[in-house]
């Protein structure tokens, strides 16, 4: 399909993982998955494994990442399931992984992440939404970039939000050093900043044929909202009326990634946002769907990376 118009599927917010991939083969193919523990990481991994694929559940809690591997394979009969470590959130325990893994890696799920947590920080003094949903997945994946480049067409599928919308990156004071803490403000750049990544990546990472994209799952109670009051949830859940977002099920927030990780109408796209399936329409102000323009601004999207690579070396 040409890189350019909107890509759109046969598939909707109401559509599966095992949906999207029903049809697909994906014998041969080495897939990581992080925070596959639990969600729509568990669901994820389970539709890809279902396609064939070999796969690696890459978690912080390795027992409840064998305790969802055993699920998986006697769900779907496929031996093919690893469990690593790995705190995205730990530098030490991003380098591990990395140094682990040997051979060709065809799709990087960057499922894991953290959301409205109180004001924590990690050893470095980095905010922690910012460190797990960011930084510790830009460091997994540009630590696993030959091996990507040795799959051929690997793809980087990387789990935004709709909280994205919230706010840009605030490049003068991204680790709230300060401006007062907001837990929501501070999901929300990190959620920007799994956009801007894509973008990003996309086009430093052509020539390796790897192409990177961004989704918006949906909403779905998972232990996602485990930091979030019960008061707050509830006002969350009356807001669901609002266009372009729905309560799903976990398989159907899985269904998304899925896609991007695997459907053949994504060959050769690139630094998107997609939701419900389809790729998202500009945000209109006011309307919690959609993408906004300073997510997929190619500007904000090298400084990013630069910005990254500065705080990660």
């Amino acid at each position: 399909m040409a890189t350019s118009g909107r890509i759109t599927t046969p598939f909707t917010a109401e559509s599966t993982a095992a949906e999207v991939v029903a049809g697909i083969d994906l014998g041969g193919r080495r897939v990581v998955v992080t925070g596959a523990s639990s969600g729509i990481g568990v669901e994820t991994a389970r539709a890809l494994a279902g396609a064939g694929a070999e796969v690696t559940l890459a978690v912080r809690d390795v027992e409840a990442g064998r305790w969802t591997a055993d699920d998986i394979v006697a769900a779907m009969g496929n031996k093919e399931i690893h469990v690593a470590p790995l705190d995205l959130a730990d530098r030490a325990s991003v380098a591990a992984f990395v140094a682990g893994w040997d051979g060709p890696l065809h799709i990087l799920v960057n499922n894991a992440g953290v959301m409205a947590t109180p004001e924590l920080r990690t050893p470095e003094g980095w905010e922690l939404q910012f460190a797990t949903n960011h930084l510790g997945h830009f460091a997994v994946a540009s630590g696993l970039r030959g091996a990507l480049a040795a799959a051929g067409g690997a793809r980087v599928v990387s789990v935004s939000s709709s909280g994205h919308l919230r706010s840009p990156v605030v490049f003068s004071d991204i680790h709230f050093r300060e401006r007062a803490y907001e837990p929501w403000a501070a999901y929300g750049q990190s959620k920007t900043a799994n956009v801007l990544f894509a973008v990003e990546a996309t086009r430093r990472w052509a020539d390796d044929g790897i192409t990177v994209n961004a989704l918006m799952p949906g909403a779905i109670a998972t232990r996602l909202q485990r930091h979030i009051s019960t008061e707050d949830l509830d006002r969350l859940r009356g807001q669901i009326n609002a266009p372009a977002l729905v309560w799903k099920s976990v398989e159907q927030g899985a269904a998304t990634s899925v896609l991007l990780a695997t459907s053949p109408l994504l060959d050769g796209i690139g630094g998107r946002y997609f939701e419900d399936c389809n790729e998202a329409l500009p945000n209109t102000p006011g309307v919690r769907g959609g993408v906004a323009a300073y997510a997929l601004d190619p500007e904000a999207a090298a400084r990013l990376w630069d910005v990254t690579v500065d705080t990660l070396t």
